[in-house]
């Protein structure tokens, strides 16, 4: 049967369109919300949405991201809370989900029970964090997916190796340093974008720091799919203890859709 991340990214394609992925972490500011903010998030024009699985030491995480998963894992937040959190999802909704994690809630969750109820709750991809392809572990499954990062400092020998084991969608983190909002979009980036083409005929998506329409509709004109986290998250917690909180965030979400889709 063929992933929501393929069947999504194939009729982008069909349409000449880009995918627009936003990121959310899972719990924050608790789960209820975080079903809302995804079904709000769907309804604005979000392709894909990436959860984050709270962890207390988020090394790739700039400090938008940090506060979010501290203020998850302080309402009680824990890895099979995400999981039922995205049945609750499912329920409602057939958008591709990717869990967006690092290496040791995995392992203490276990890893082949990870992957296991991951599948059975609809998760359709995994984004590792700190899961280098030089000392993969198999997956126990082929679903969910494993998408790859690449970054602009991965040489392209490396390139190549990460391109060979990926599946879904590459994911090219477009600046050097962890997450959060950026003024402007890497002049490289078209260049890197295309040596990465060289090397798989996966989509590309690109995230880390692309916060406004004029950043998205930049970065879509070179890429597949454009990723927005932070600038998200941000104005999550500025909203938080609002009732009308999913609507604010579907309402910000909502130009940078159009950024991406080009209307």
């Amino acid at each position: 049967m063929q992933n929501r991340i393929d069947q999504c990214f194939e009729a982008l394609r069909a349409q000449s369109d880009k995918a627009f992925i936003a990121y959310i972490c899972a719990g924050d500011p608790d789960f209820p919300r975080t079903i809302e903010l995804a079904l709000a998030l769907e309804k604005a024009g979000t392709d894909i949405l990436e959860l984050g699985i709270p962890f207390s030491d988020p090394l790739a995480d700039g400090l938008v991201n940090q506060l979010a998963a501290q203020r998850a894992l302080e309402a009680g937040a824990t890895v099979q809370g995400v999981l039922d959190c995205v049945r609750q999802i499912r329920q409602r909704s057939q958008m591709p989900i990717v869990l967006y994690t690092y290496l040791n809630p995995v392992f203490q969750f276990g890893f082949e029970r990870f992957h296991q109820e991951a599948d059975r709750a609809g998760v359709d991809g995994l984004l590792i964090l700190d899961l280098p392809p030089e000392e993969e572990i198999e997956p126990p499954t082929d679903r969910p997916l494993h998408i790859r990062l690449i970054a602009p400092t991965t040489p392209p020998e490396r390139v190549q190796r990460i391109c060979h084991r990926a599946n879904g969608f590459i994911y090219y983190v477009s600046r050097e340093g962890v997450t959060g909002v950026q003024s402007d979009v890497a002049t490289s980036l078209g260049d890197r974008v295309d040596e990465v083409r060289r090397h798989t005929k996966l989509p590309i998506a690109v995230g880390f720091g692309i916060s406004t329409p004029q950043q998205a509709r930049k970065v879509a004109a070179l890429a597949d799919g454009v990723v927005v986290g932070s600038a998200i998250v941000q104005k999550i917690s500025e909203n938080a203890g609002r009732p009308d909180l999913a609507t604010r965030i579907g309402e910000f979400v909502a130009p940078l859709v159009a950024a991406v889709k080009g209307h």
